[in-house]
């Protein structure tokens, strides 16, 4: 796996936590950390974040024993 996508899967696992607080506990880390959710520094992160899902979806077309793309 190439460092792009070993980032883009860390950044949605860290999306994923941040979800997770939001829903469990009503508190968003990222708005806290850079100035709330409309805050031009929550925006970027929001959009990294959301970029690195749209990556990490071609994990689900890859052959998980050699990592290359599945041929159908």
């Amino acid at each position: 796996m190439n460092f792009i996508k070993k980032l883009a899967l860390v950044l949605v696992i860290i999306g994923a936590i941040n979800w997770g607080l939001i829903a469990f506990f009503e508190f968003d880390l990222v708005a806290a950390l850079f100035g709330g959710q409309f805050a031009i520094g929550s925006k970027i992160i929001y959009a990294i974040v959301a970029i690195s899902g749209l990556i990490s979806i071609s994990f689900l077309f890859m052959d998980r024993d050699n990592r290359t793309p599945v041929a159908h």
